[in-house]
């Protein structure tokens, strides 16, 4: 298959989801009808979807999958969710980095798309509490040999949850010693009832830690995140400097962020003057 026939069912995939959340159900019927793309396509795209936990299967169709406040998808399962947009707004946000600053990384699927963006920003100093992020700037040393300029990394310690992050007392105690510029934070959901949150709760303090330590604080996170709520919350809209997300954020969560402080950067659409 090549990367467009790739890109597409991605695209498609999204699509679906998009819908079945918005109505509570589609059939496939309708969804061949909408997409024109046969019923076959329709049934592996269902197929893949629930294979990642994001919809279940029924009689004709497919409904969302209603998730507890306390579940928490693995890495694995996360990384093949909305791709395109994760890439958009890893590259956005990767504008926000300058040479030479230390910046903190938490755990992701996202996070983990910016760093693959910040292999090549010389003299950073990454603290990060993701094994994979930090895998992805290893990897990089690898590859390249200890070149000058090669980014150093802090990875805190501690116990390793579902999203290959590391938290609980190692962890904060780490971070609680640390200070950095920027905060770049991926996140479970975000509200603005509940703030950010999360369904780890050892996860929830660890990123209480990280926001801190924090001069600035940045959350990139897709438009699916808009609306989740998880178990604990561990920061205040109020608290983030700056969100960037992708051009499928609803126009009535544009309207809602405008009434706070928060910087809103959307991928893909010009952005102000104001600095980070």
């Amino acid at each position: 298959m090549s990367e467009n026939q790739n890109l597409l069912a991605e695209q498609r995939r999204n699509l679906i989801l998009d819908e079945v959340r918005r109505r509570g159900g589609v059939r496939v019927n309708e969804l061949t009808r909408k997409l024109g793309v046969s019923d076959m396509t329709v049934r592996r795209d269902l197929d893949a979807l629930a294979r990642q936990g994001v919809v279940e299967k029924v009689h004709g169709g497919a409904v969302p999958v209603v998730e507890a406040s306390t579940h928490e998808p693995g890495f694995e399962a996360k990384s093949g969710l909305e791709l395109t947009a994760k890439e958009d707004i890893a590259r956005t946000a990767a504008g926000l980095v300058a040479p030479g600053t230390a910046i903190a990384l938490s755990g992701g699927t996202t996070t983990y798309a910016l760093a693959h963006q910040l292999t090549d920003v010389p003299d950073l100093t990454v603290v990060t509490n993701s094994v994979r992020v930090a895998d992805v700037f290893h990897s990089a040393q690898r590859v390249s040999g200890q070149r000058q300029g090669a980014a150093t990394v802090v990875l805190t310690g501690g116990v390793r949850t579902p999203s290959d992050s590391l938290v609980g007392p190692v962890a904060d105690q780490a971070i609680a010693a640390l200070h950095f510029d920027v905060l770049f934070l991926g996140v479970h959901g975000i509200s603005v009832e509940a703030g950010l949150s999360t369904p780890n709760l050892a996860e929830a303090e660890t990123n209480r830690r990280l926001v801190q330590s924090a001069r600035r604080v940045v959350v990139i996170a897709d438009h699916t995140k808009w609306g989740t709520v998880g178990l604990s919350s561990f920061a205040t809209l109020d608290q983030v400097d700056t969100w960037v997300t992708d051009a499928a954020l609803p126009a009535e969560a544009r309207e809602e962020m405008a009434e706070h402080p928060t910087r809103l950067m959307v991928a893909g659409e010009p952005a102000d003057d104001t600095d980070i």
